[in-house]
C-alpha cells in the first residue's frame, strides 16, 4: 500500500506541476481576462431560503480542498493506529524533523516582516510542505532512493500536515457563529455515534460529513477542518467476518481523485501570477523573501537540524542504506510547499497584492528547494552506489 501511495504522490506531483505552469502561462497571455473571469464565476447551491453563493475559487479552495483534508485525515488516522506513526520509535525522527520544518519557515518569514503587522499574518506561509511536489522529485531518482528516506519524507509530510491543520483552526479563523459551532457539535455527536455503533458503510458518514461542513463553513472555521474530523471517525477496522477496512477502502479510492484531479485543479486556480505588475522591487519585498528564504532557508535548516540531532542524541538511528547527505538532500525537499503554502497564503491575506506577493515566494522557494533538493540527492546516490562498487571490488 506504500508503494502504490508512492506511486500516485509523484504522478500527481508532476500533473500539479504542469497546471501550476499551465496557469502562470495563461495568466501571462491575452487569455488572462478569461483566467480571472472563470475564477470570479459566482456559483450557488440554495435549498429553500438557505444558499451558499460563492465565486468558483472559493468553491475549489473550501470545496474541492475540504476533500484533500479529508483524505490527509484518513492517512493520519491509519498511520497514528498501524503505520509509520504507530510507535514512540517510529514517530521520534519525523516528528522532530517536523517540528524544526515548521518553526524554521516561520522564523526566517518574521525576521524579514518584524514591525508589519499585516505582513505578520503570513507567517505560517512557508511551514507548509507538498507532499505530492516533494514525493514527486524524489521518484524522479527512481529505485536508488532508499525505501527509508521515502518513508520518512511521506511521514514528515503527513506530520507537517497536521501541524498545518492545527494552525489553521487557531490562527486563521474568523469571528465564530456559535449556532452553526453548535449544529456542528451535534454533527461530530452523530459521527461518533455511528462510529460506537460499529457502523461500516462509508454512505452514513458521508452525509453526516456534508452537513458538517456547511456548519463549519457557516461558522466561520474554515470549512477544510471538517474533513479532518470526518475522516477521524470513519473506522479502520474491518466488520467481523470480512477483510474490508472501510477506512483503506475509501484512501485507496481517493488518492487518484485528489492526486489527479482536486490538487491540479487547485494548483491551476491559485497558481496564476501576472508578473507583467512585478519588477525587482516588488519582488525583493519583505513578504516574497520571507516565504522565499522561509522555505529554501528555513526548511533545510530545520528539518535536517533537528534531523541530525535526532541522531547525535540517539533518540533515532539512521537507517541502514541511507547517509547525513541523502537526508540534506529531503530536508531540502521539504521547502517544496506549493499546495499547502498557497492555501495558508489565501486565508492569511485577503488583499490581492499581498496574495500575489506571497505567490511569488512561494514560487520561488519551492522552485529553489526542489533544483537544490534533487541535485544533492543525485550527488549522494552516485557518491553511494560508487562506494558500494568499490566494496564489492
Amino acid at each position: 500500500m506504500l508503494r502504490e501511495f508512492l506511486r500516485l504522490e509523484s504522478a500527481g506531483g508532476i500533473i500539479l506541476m504542469a497546471a501550476a505552469v499551465a496557469a502562470l502561462i495563461i495568466d501571462n497571455s491575452p487569455a488572462a481576462p478569461l483566467y480571472d473571469l472563470l475564477l470570479t464565476t459566482p456559483v450557488s447551491v440554495s435549498v429553500g431560503t438557505f444558499a451558499i453563493a460563492k465565486p468558483l475559487i472559493l468553491w475549489i479552495n473550501d470545496g474541492l480542498m475540504a476533500v484533500f483534508f479529508f483524505l490527509v485525515g484518513l492517512e493520519l488516522k491509519r498511520e497514528m493506529l498501524e503505520g509509520e506513526l504507530a510507535s514512540r520509535q517510529q514517530v521520534v525522527l519525523p516528528a522532530m524533523a517536523a517540528i524544526g520544518g515548521m518553526a524554521g519557515p516561520a522564523l526566517v518569514y518574521v525576521l524579514f516582516n518584524a514591525g508589519d503587522e499585516t505582513a505578520l499574518r503570513g507567517w505560517a506561509v512557508p511551514a507548509a510542505t507538498d507532499i505530492a511536489f516533494a514525493l514527486g522529485i524524489l521518484m524522479l531518482l527512481g529505485s536508488r532512493v532508499p525505501l527509508a528516506l521515502k518513508v520518512f519524507l511521506s511521514a514528515l509530510a503527513i506530520l507537517d500536515d497536521l501541524g498545518a491543520i492545527v494552525i489553521i483552526a487557531i490562527f486563521y479563523t474568523a469571528d465564530m457563529s456559535w449556532v452553526s459551532l453548535a449544529f456542528a457539535a451535534v454533527a461530530i455527536a452523530a459521527l461518533a455515534a455511528l462510529n460506537i455503533a460499529g457502523v461500516r458503510r462509508v454512505a452514513p458518514y458521508i452525509l453526516v460529513g456534508v452537513f458538517l461542513w456547511v456548519c463549519v463553513l457557516k461558522s466561520g472555521v474554515h470549512a477544510t477542518l471538517a474533513g479532518v474530523v470526518m475522516a477521524f471517525f470513519i473506522p479502520l477496522r474491518p466488520a467481523q467476518g470480512s477483510d474490508h477496512s472501510p477506512l483503506r477502502d475509501l484512501e485507496h479510492r481517493l488518492h487518484p481523485w485528489v492526486a489527479f484531479l482536486i490538487l491540479p485543479v487547485f494548483g491551476f486556480a491559485n497558481a496564476g501570477v501576472n508578473l507583467s505588475y512585478f519588477g525587482a522591487e516588488q519582488m525583493l519585498a519583505s513578504i516574497p523573501l520571507g516565504v522565499a528564504l522561509g522555505l529554501f532557508v528555513g526548511k533545510q535548516v530545520g528539518v535536517f537540524g533537528m534531523t541530525w540531532l535526532a541522531f547525535r542524541l540517539g533518540l533515532a538511528r539512521k537507517p541502514e542504506g541511507t547517509t547525513l547527505l541523502m537526508f540534506y538532500g529531503v530536508a531540502l525537499l521539504t521547502g517544496v510547499g506549493f499546495t499547502m503554502s498557497l492555501f495558508i497564503g489565501g486565508l492569511a491575506f485577503d488583499n490581492a497584492e499581498y496574495i500575489t506577493m506571497v505567490k511569488l515566494g512561494v514560487l520561488a522557494g519551492s522552485l529553489l528547494s526542489g533544483l537544490a533538493g534533487y541535485g544533492i540527492l543525485r550527488w549522494a546516490l552516485g557518491r553511494n552506489l560508487e562506494s558500494a562498487t568499490q566494496g564489492n571490488g
